[in-house]
């Protein structure tokens, strides 16, 4: 029987299968047993690096109240897996200030200047302040700028949302909430129709990577991130 010190600290998140307890940033003997890998435990940032960078950022990143948080000021730039993933199942949850901008890159090289050349994108928001709110395909939980978020499941700023993504060779699903939002082929007709009207007709090596880091965005606002696991399926 948990003793009350363990249910105060147990959080209730959202998985696929629906609700689950934990307590935060740990693995649940079932993520332990089946070969998930905790990346923020709460206190240290040991499995993330600036991108392009040997370290950790100085500035722009902190650890808060048991959350990765991109705090407010000068920028850190975009913060990385030192792991690479091919075929992956990537969780975290995330909150976001009023009006914030972030995302989560998957599959990115550090070959170019920028996360997004390489890596695409499950998109962060609060879609009731921001501009990009407004657009089907740039709202929180979409594919960023290629396809839009299936179900408005996502909670306002300040809440917590659970973004799982599933990458299998080309098949890629985004998970917002527990609810299935994107469901598509890298190599449909579907895609490349929605590729050719994207801006990233202007970057070659988009999403044309096997293997690469997850990025979390430094977009210039307030985000938090906890509770962020991965596990491959290679």
């Amino acid at each position: 029987m948990k003793t009350l010190a363990a249910a105060a600290l147990a959080t209730c998140l959202l998985s696929n299968n629906g609700p689950i307890a934990r307590a935060p940033n740990t693995l649940t003997p079932e993520e332990s047993e089946t070969g998930w890998t905790l990346l923020f435990d709460g206190a240290t940032t040991d499995h993330f690096r600036g991108y392009r960078q040997p370290g950790f950022p100085a500035q722009g990143w902190t650890v808060e109240d048991g959350a990765l948080r991109r705090t407010p000021g000068p920028a850190g730039g975009d913060i990385v897996t030192r792991e690479q993933y091919a075929d992956f199942e990537f969780v975290c949850e995330w909150r976001v200030s009023p009006g914030g901008n972030s995302g989560i890159i998957y599959r990115c090289t550090e070959d170019k200047m920028y996360t997004w050349e390489t890596g695409p994108e499950m998109q962060i928001l609060d879609d009731a302040a921001h501009g990009d709110g407004a657009k089907p395909n740039t709202r929180a939980g979409s594919l960023y700028d290629l396809f839009p978020c299936a179900e408005d499941v996502v909670r306002p700023a300040g809440e917590w949302n659970e973004a799982r993504i599933v990458a299998k060779g080309p098949h890629i699903q985004h998970f917002l909430n527990g609810v299935k939002v994107v469901d598509i082929r890298l190599d449909s007709d579907e895609y490349r129709e929605a590729h050719a009207q994207s801006k990233w007709t202007a970057m070659p090596d988009f999403a044309k990577r096997p293997r690469g880091h997850i990025a979390l965005q430094d977009h210039g606002d307030e985000v938090w991130f906890r509770n962020i696991r991965v596990r491959s399926l290679d």
